[in-house]
Formats: C-alpha cells, sequence, structure tokens
C-alpha cells in the first residue's frame, strides 16, 4: 500500500510538471508573439505612432517656446533672419473659412528642424499644439542631431488660422533612404510641385524643404536663418535662452518666428491685437511686402 501510494505522488508530480512546461511554453509563445506584432505596428508606415527617438515635447521646453516675452520679440526684430517670406501670386488658401498654413518637411532634414523652431513660436501666438515632439534631424546629415520638435502626430487650434504640418520621413536610416511618417494629400502635394519650382523660388532651391505655403499669398522654401547657430545644443539649452533677446540662437528663432507673425497677422487682419500690432511686426510686414511678388512668366 506505502508502495502504490509513493507511485502515485510520483506519476502526480510528473505530470504536474509536464502541465507546467506546457503552461510556460504557452506564454513564452504569447510573449514571443506579443513582441512581434508591437514591432510591426511601430514600423507601419501607416502608423499614427512616432518613429526613431522622438519623445513628447517637454513641459520646461514647451514653456519656453509659448510665453516668449512681448519685450523680446520687439527687441529681436528680424534678428538674423537671413530671408525673408516671400509673397506669391496664387489662389487663395483655405480651410474651414480660416486661411491654411501648410508646412511639408522631414524629421531628418536639418533645415526642417532648424525652421520648426521659429514656427512653433509663431504658430503658438494664434493657437496651442497638441501632442507635439521632440526630435532631431539625422545623424548622417549635414548639421547633424539638430535639436527641434516634429509635426508628426501633433495637433493644432486656433480660432484665427489652420495648420497642416506633414512630415514625410523620419531621422532613421531604411535603406538608401529614410523611414517614411506622413503622405501629402494630393492638394498638399500640388502646392509643393506648383510653388517650390521656379518662377515662386529660385530655380537652384527649387524642391528644397522644409516648404511652407501661408494661405497663398506667402511661402518659405528652406531655412531661413543659419542652421549652425543650433549646433551643439540641447533643445533645453536652446529653450533657455528664448528669454535673452542678445543670445545668437535667439536671435535666429525669434527673428524668423516675427517674420512668420507678420505673414501671418496679414493673413488674419491683424488678429489678435496684442500680437499683430506689435511694431517689430509692423516694420516686418512693409519689409516683406516690399519684396517683388513671384509671378509665373507668360
Amino acid at each position: 500500500m506505502g508502495q502504490n501510494s509513493r507511485e502515485l505522488e510520483a506519476e502526480a508530480s510528473r505530470r504536474g510538471r509536464i502541465r507546467l512546461a506546457i503552461w510556460a511554453s504557452v506564454v513564452v509563445v504569447i510573449v514571443i508573439a506579443f513582441i512581434i506584432l508591437a514591432k510591426s505596428v511601430a514600423n507601419s508606415p501607416g502608423s499614427s505612432s512616432t518613429t526613431g527617438d522622438s519623445t513628447l515635447a517637454s513641459a520646461s521646453v514647451l514653456k519656453a517656446v509659448t510665453t516668449v516675452k512681448s519685450s523680446v520679440f520687439e527687441a529681436v526684430g528680424d534678428g538674423s533672419v537671413q530671408k525673408l517670406p516671400e509673397p506669391i501670386t496664387a489662389p487663395a488658401l483655405t480651410q474651414g473659412g480660416k486661411p491654411r498654413i501648410v508646412y511639408i518637411g522631414a524629421e531628418y532634414c536639418p533645415y526642417c528642424a532648424t525652421e520648426r523652431w521659429g514656427m512653433v513660436v509663431a504658430l503658438s501666438r494664434f493657437g496651442t499644439f497638441s501632442n507635439l515632439h521632440q526630435t532631431h534631424s539625422a545623424t548622417q546629415d549635414v548639421f547633424p542631431n539638430t535639436q527641434t520638435f516634429s509635426f508628426h502626430g501633433s495637433s493644432y487650434t486656433s480660432q484665427y488660422l489652420a495648420f497642416n504640418g506633414v512630415e514625410t520621413t523620419s531621422n532613421q536610416q531604411q535603406g538608401s533612404s529614410y523611414a517614411p511618417l506622413d503622405t501629402p494629400t494630393s492638394d498638399e502635394q500640388s502646392l509643393l510641385s506648383t510653388y517650390d519650382n521656379a518662377p515662386y523660388v529660385a530655380a537652384s532651391s527649387a524642391g528644397s524643404i522644409p516648404f511652407v505655403d501661408f494661405g497663398g499669398r506667402y511661402l518659405i522654401s528652406g531655412a531661413s536663418y543659419d542652421p549652425q547657430l543650433l549646433q551643439g545644443k540641447s533643445a533645453d539649452q536652446i529653450a533657455s535662452g528664448l528669454s535673452d533677446p542678445n543670445n545668437s540662437t535667439t536671435k535666429g528663432i525669434i527673428g524668423t518666428a516675427n517674420a512668420i507673425t507678420a505673414v501671418i497677422c496679414k493673413l488674419t487682419n491683424g488678429q489678435p491685437g496684442n500680437v499683430c500690432n506689435n511694431s517689430a511686426i509692423k516694420s516686418l510686414q512693409q519689409k516683406i511686402d516690399a519684396q517683388p511678388s513671384n509671378v509665373p512668366a507668360k
């Protein structure tokens, strides 16, 4: 009887070990399947998740770019801006009855990285970003690892205007190019093909990014100031300098923000007044409109 009891206990123990091994195998299979699925979703071109090493913009950086003092805007003026937005003759660009701004760039692009600082500062004077991310330009390009924002996955709300930010690729290499992100709509692609070419921009810079269309009245192609100003600086260092109008980086960013603000104020008929009535903005509007309008040759 004792021997039978020991045999039964041994058999029960053996079966228990078998069941445990089976459950352990099932758990391992489930974990592996979950990891494969997660990677597949993250790397899918149509996924709305961010790629590479972009993260939500930190609270400190967001506060710095959205609360620049009026005295800084006033003191900087056009700062170290090397080229201003250019007037164009084109059909009005609107969305929901509001003037529409279309930005097309890419996360790998150092010139886009440079321009986004001024764009975020300027647009934050008219509305609010949600889900704005921080990233950097490609490590393999000129001006590598330029710290910046990304419009991929973000949204923007404003009572004055509509904004569409398109980042066509990430900063992560995929084959001989970069991983795809956002696909421009047909009308956005048409804007890029039409107005990012001569005679609207110089033939030598045709196809440059970033490309920004401001309501069909003004455009930007390329960076407005020298990307070298941002080299070697962290996002926190760049952002913290925005309170100092004598900071060389700030002169590029705030000068660009003022120039962008000036053309947006043209689109919004001077609203809001506390932004558009700034003397630096008025002065820049005169400089911008004194440029010849780019009209196709007939």
